[in-house]
């Protein structure tokens, strides 16, 4: 009986163990999920500072065009005449 008995102790002591090392895997993919989530949240962030950034990058560029720099004055006769047009597409559909 005492083998039985050492047997059932020492499986009981191991699924205490385990139980013990499932609960702090649990606490720390908590805490991970937890990072993750604020990290996520950094990035989208930093993201849309980043799309800020870059559209007034855009109009500063045509700005610069406009007050008679020479690098990008293409790009803005490109956007001037899209402008024109949309302008022009909608005085047709009022005049409708």
């Amino acid at each position: 009986m005492s083998n039985i008995e050492d047997i059932v102790d020492s499986l009981e002591n191991k699924i205490s163990k385990v139980l013990h090392k499932l609960e702090l895997l649990k606490q720390t993919n908590l805490k991970l999920n937890e990072e993750l989530e604020v990290s996520k949240q950094e990035v989208l962030t930093q993201k849309q500072h980043i799309a800020n950034w870059e559209e007034k990058y855009q109009a500063l560029k045509m700005a610069n065009t406009i007050l008679g720099s020479d690098d990008n004055k293409r790009e803005t006769k490109l956007k001037i005449n899209a402008l024109i047009r949309d302008i022009d597409y909608c005085i047709g559909q009022i005049s409708d």
